[in-house]
């Protein structure tokens, strides 16, 4: 059976009307009774990266959590939101960016995905191993809720991305590390999501990030949109279209395709609610495409790398030296003296540095020959 996924219009975070809108979306799937049972505990695993007000675009808004606490009530079960950030902790994060006053006024729990167990994963395709937060496994279902931005690395952060929010945030370098490159690490969150396979993905578009994002550097866009499905590979893919992205510019989708995993062709996915053609986005800003980046030759590597590549760059101007990206640098190739140094020759173009970033100091910045191509 071919994969749904809902398109449907929302055009301001207005409580009502992003519930209606979310309801909706999730009746043309079934309905929340088609995804939660009565007497279940369901985590609601929202985008928590950093502490930032809803406005930022950095964080799920607290409309779109707020209705799926809404309905995952109604449905008789017991909601519980939880991420595991970078820096700091969920519970912290939820009190700036707004969803923890929307969690206490309707009866929700906000946790901290905080202890790390050890998974075997026979049916994963590269990772047979995964290390996921133990509070993430104890529940009986995940309802996903990203939000949509850009993203340095995977070049979107969307469905199949924010099931990363499952690894406890210190072990997250270290499995920047364990990947190694791009592909690899988007194989790695593909296996991560066909894990754990959250029985609904609700994607927050009323206001999305394009730029340098995920984090600070990147800008608010309001798209007015609101996705949904059971099937992050098909709705990612749906959403590359709607940006007006190519499919494979997305790395998870690029790496399904290859596996064989999930679908990934566009004329075999069931759009509901609004067509593509009548919501694409225009002229959204997305980040530099960064897949070629370890495929070059081995002959040519260490000649062609820098002038081939995108890297981390740091504008001194608004660097404020707080040291966060030299302590989340998976590899530990940044240091601090009087500025932020880094050690592009072992940089393995992860992006966490741009990620946590508070300032949105960290950008982007491609080599002069991988410059001169795109002309």
């Amino acid at each position: 059976m071919n994969p749904k996924v809902v398109i449907k219009k929302c055009s301001e975070y207005i409580n009502d009307e992003v519930y209606k809108t979310v309801k909706d979306s999730v009746d043309l799937l079934g309905g929340m009774s088609a995804f939660v049972k009565n007497g279940e505990r369901m985590l609601l695993k929202p985008n928590f990266l950093v502490g930032k007000p809803p406005e930022a675009a950095i964080t799920t808004h607290p409309a779109v959590v707020g209705a799926i606490i809404r309905l995952v009530k109604e449905a008789g079960a017991t909601p519980i939101v939880g991420d595991s950030p970078g820096i700091g902790n969920a519970v912290k994060v939820a009190q700036k960016c707004g969803v923890m006053d929307v969690a206490k006024e309707l009866g929700a729990e906000v946790i901290d995905l905080a202890t790390s167990v050890y998974v075997e994963n026979p049916e994963g395709k590269m990772f047979k191993r995964l290390e996921i937060a133990k509070e993430a496994i104890d529940v009986d279902g995940i309802i996903n809720l990203p939000k949509l931005k850009t993203h340095g690395q995977m070049f979107l952060t969307l469905g199949v991305k924010n099931m990363f929010g499952c690894v406890v945030g210190a072990r997250k370098p270290q499995w920047h590390m364990a990947a190694g490159d791009s592909e690899a690490f988007a194989r790695m969150l593909i296996d991560t999501y066909l894990f754990l396979k959250p029985r609904l993905t609700i994607i927050d578009g009323i206001v999305g990030m394009e730029g340098n994002g995920p984090g600070s550097g990147g800008e608010p866009r309001k798209l007015g949109l609101i996705f949904a499905s059971t099937d992050c590979i098909a709705l990612d893919r749906v959403i590359t279209e709607v940006l007006g992205a190519k499919a494979h510019d997305l790395l998870t989708t690029k790496v399904a395709e290859e596996d064989g995993l999930g679908e990934t062709d566009i004329d075999n996915i069931n759009i509901l609610g609004e067509r593509i053609e009548d919501v694409k986005v225009s002229h959204f800003k997305f980040p530099p495409v960064v897949s070629i980046e370890f495929k070059l030759p081995f002959s040519l590597h260490s000649y062609l790398r820098k002038p081939l590549t995108s890297r981390p760059y740091i504008n001194k101007k608004e660097c404020t030296l707080c040291n966060i990206c030299v302590e989340i640098c998976p590899p530990g190739i940044m240091t601090k003296t009087d500025r932020i140094n880094i050690n592009y020759d072992d940089c393995i173009r992860c992006y966490c540095c741009l990620e946590m970033c508070p300032e949105g100091a960290i950008t982007i910045k491609n080599g002069w020959l991988k410059r001169l191509i795109a002309r």
